[in-house]
């Protein structure tokens, strides 16, 4: 049973999504494990690493023939490039393939730590735009680095919570924030989620959406995971628009109004 969803869409260029919850679709088990994640989930975009499909597979077996289209909007992804020619390649290779024009921007810059480049992000990024593509660019948790791509046209800034796969959380929430605060475009927190409290933080903080895959895939049962993380959106994006209550030290307010109570009778001495 999916989560419920009782935000408004979330839309990026000419895509409407009705899940704020993107997920990946590697590192899972089967096929038929990931299948029904998703599902559980809740969400109806998924990303896919183009380089890491064969598209001329016609056998039935591939991992696109496990993706209901119907169902789910196709995210490719320009993941393992490490420059800015070889991300436009691979996104022209997409669309040429009818996955889509939508596009999760990724240019690596370390190899360790799978750190984003940023000159080279910046750089694909405007090449992108210019073609047409909806680029979702992916990035450190940099503010000036963020500000920059939505000038350059990004539809959608996605700063990391943490480093690809670490399951860390959110390291840094005040750059998040602050980045959430300044841009126009919708932020969509990706990469690092562990556990569906980090899910809810980045809601919390006031993000567009949360994009994830290993938090999910690599849990011990992705599906009872993938439905956590689908309701904690839920509840994270509720709770960022509730107001929360202010953070008090030093003293505690009781639950309970005083007025009309019978003093508390102190205990006994001895």
């Amino acid at each position: 049973m999916p989560a419920e969803q009782p935000y408004p869409p979330l839309r990026l260029g000419r895509f409407e999504l009705k899940s704020r919850l993107i997920t990946g679709t590697g590192k899972y088990p089967s096929h038929e494990v990931m299948k029904q994640a998703l599902e559980a989930s809740g969400c109806d975009c998924v990303t896919l690493a183009v380089r890491r499909i064969n598209l001329a597979d016609r056998s039935g077996g591939s991992l696109l023939d496990a993706i209901d289209r119907t169902r789910y909007t196709l995210l490719p992804n320009t993941a393992a490039c490490y420059t800015a020619d070889d991300a436009v390649r691979t996104a022209r290779l997409a669309r040429e393939a009818g996955l889509s024009e939508l596009i999760k921007l990724e240019v690596i810059g370390d190899p360790t730590t799978l750190a984003p480049d940023p000159i080279e992000t910046l750089k694909a990024t405007k090449t992108l735009v210019a073609e047409g593509f909806t680029v979702l660019a992916y990035t450190n948790d940099d503010l000036v680095l963020a500000l920059r791509l939505e000038e350059a046209g990004a539809t959608s800034v996605m700063p990391l919570g943490a480093p690809i796969g670490s399951g860390l959380g959110i390291l840094n929430p005040l750059n998040i924030r602050t980045i959430i605060e300044r841009l126009k475009a919708p932020v969509i927190v990706d990469a690092g989620v562990g556990t569906a409290s980090d899910v809810a933080v980045a809601m919390e903080l006031g993000a567009a959406g949360v994009l994830m895959n290993t938090g999910i895939a690599g849990a011990q049962d992705p599906v009872a995971m993938a439905r956590a993380m689908g309701l904690a959106c839920t509840a994270g994006w509720l709770a960022a628009r509730a107001g929360r209550i202010p953070k008090r030290t030093g003293f505690a307010v009781p639950s309970s109004p005083a007025a009309g109570v019978l003093p508390p009778v102190p205990p006994p001495r001895g």
